[in-house]
């Protein structure tokens, strides 16, 4: 087998590989697509394991390795550099470094989306972005509104629109209420359809159905649960799952200070943290325990705060709905999670490596 170590860049990638068979090792640096693609190609039939770093601009890189049927291991960036002590770091020594973790397989692999996923993946991103454009939009008419004195509700409906069109404006003002108004009927368009399909692969996937169950959670929520959670078993418990979305605060309590806890860490996917946080307000409206909290956080401290600590405990919640395989009526019947589930394995369950 053929073993790389490849640290990858936009425009190049510089790599070392040892031939296992005749011991053969050899450093080059490869520029994107073309010296990559022919060096690739021209390993088709051999046995081929390539450990790389997580990163962007690499989709490309996974689908050649994909059609080639080359191995490809991509691991923790900050497993890999706590790995590495030494402050000097170079392409090269990079490269070596991520080689020698796979000759030692010590290499932090981690769990990656299938094709099917990622394809789903980029609708809902898809939608949110042209969501949070229309946001943007309707956010710029309700302050053209308030210049000119009309207050209110900001919640968007024909009758809010009504007024803003018929407010007296001229000149750029009226100008640009035209164009903001032009936009928002041009995007409602193209979130129409993104929406039915959204709707369409909900209803398609068991997992998702069964997060639907639980108030506030919709297509979206659900789906991009489910897609960016990937298989739940890799996490033995619960608070894990908070971890892995970045919805657990930052700690600094070592030595003899007191504890002392920071901002979430944000270190998980953004549009799943984002979507928790904005299924939250309505989820806690539906539990009269989350509602308690919610209203205490957001008195003492913020409604951000609140919003936040309630998005964990639906995180928490939603994978507890997937393991035992109970909607939402019943694991709230049930109660306490501990010790409890439907499935073969129940809480003894381990991740998957």
């Amino acid at each position: 087998m053929m073993i790389i170590g490849c640290d990858f860049h936009p425009s190049f990638q510089q790599i070392a590989y040892v031939e296992q068979e005749t011991g053969e090792y050899e450093e080059r640096r490869l520029s994107h697509r073309g010296e990559a693609e022919a060096f690739y190609r021209s390993l088709a039939g051999k046995a081929v394991r390539i450990g790389v770093e997580a990163t962007g601009n690499d989709r490309w890189f996974h689908k050649l390795m994909s059609e080639l049927g080359h191995e490809l291991l991509v691991g923790d960036a900050s497993a890999i550099h706590a790995s590495a002590p030494r402050e000097q770091r170079t392409d090269k020594r990079d490269a070596r470094h991520i080689l020698r973790l796979l000759m030692e397989n010590r290499f932090p692999a981690i769990w990656q989306p299938s094709v099917a996923n990622q394809e789903q993946r980029q609708l809902l991103l898809h939608r949110c972005r042209l969501v949070r454009m229309r946001t943007r939009i309707k956010n710029q008419l309700d302050s053209i509104a308030k210049n000119e004195g009309l207050t209110g509700s900001r919640v968007w409906k024909a009758k809010r629109r009504q007024q803003i069109e018929a407010l007296p404006l001229s000149g750029w003002y009226a100008e640009r209420r035209k164009d903001l108004l032009a936009l928002l009927d041009e995007i409602d368009k193209l979130i129409e359809p993104l929406d039915e399909a959204v709707r369409a692969a909900a209803e398609q996937n068991a997992e998702a159905q069964l997060l639907m169950t639980h108030p506030g959670v919709g297509p979206v929520v659900s789906l991009s649960y489910v897609l960016i959670l990937g298989d739940w078993r890799r996490f033995p418990r619960g608070k894990q799952v908070g971890s892995y979305l970045g919805l657990i605060p930052a700690e600094a309590s070592s030595g003899k200070h007191q504890q002392q806890m920071g901002h979430i860490t944000k270190q998980g996917n953004t549009l799943l943290r984002w979507l928790l946080v904005e299924a939250a307000t309505k989820a806690q409206s539906k539990d009269p325990s989350w509602h308690r909290q919610y209203v205490r956080l957001s008195m003492n401290k913020h409604h951000g705060v609140a919003k936040v600590a309630i998005a964990h405990k639906l995180a928490v919640r939603l994978y507890w709905m997937l393991r035992s395989g109970q909607n939402y009526r019943q694991i709230v019947e049930r109660g306490s999670h501990a010790g409890q589930s439907d499935l073969a394995g129940g809480c003894g369950l381990r991740p998957i490596n």
